[in-house]
Parts: C-alpha cells; structure tokens; sequence
C-alpha cells in the first residue's frame, strides 16, 4: 500500500523573522488557509539568495499557485477571491 502524497500548498509566504508587515499577512494567511482548508508554507528571503536578490524590497510576498499575488500587504477578500472562494 503507497501512501498518497499530501497536495501542494497554495499559498507560498514569503518574508523574514522580526518583519512586522511578515506577521500581518500571515495572521490572514493562517485564517483564510485555515477556513478555506488549503495549505500554505513560509520561506524566508535569509535562506535562500535567489528570493533575497528577487524580492528583498517587497517582503512579505505572498504567491498563489506559484505565481505572485500581493507584497507589503495581504488583502484577505483579493487572497480568498484568487483562491476561489
């Protein structure tokens, strides 16, 4: 029997510790994937170059499907609107 492989998480969280503006959006982030049922996962642009090189000026970044969807901000109605909600 194979387990089946838990889904992609939709929504991408991308920031740093001590960013204030990280832990507004992912206070929305927590409530909308939670009512929604839908996972996300958090990167930090301190681990990884390419992401700090990309967008060290934006943080918090948030993606939707890989593909960037806000920065500085979260709207939670725009977030849940591109989730289909």
């Amino acid at each position: 029997m194979s387990a089946t492989p838990a889904p992609q998480p939709r929504i991408t969280l991308i920031g740093k510790l001590g960013c204030h503006l990280c832990d507004d959006a992912r206070v929305v982030i927590e409530r909308v994937a939670g009512d929604l049922g839908v996972g996300w996962h958090e990167v930090s642009i301190l681990e990884d170059k390419d992401l700090f090189e990309r967008y060290a000026e934006q943080i918090p970044v948030t993606l939707v499907d890989g593909r960037q969807h806000d920065y500085w901000r979260v709207d939670e109605a725009r977030l849940r609107a591109a989730l289909g909600a």
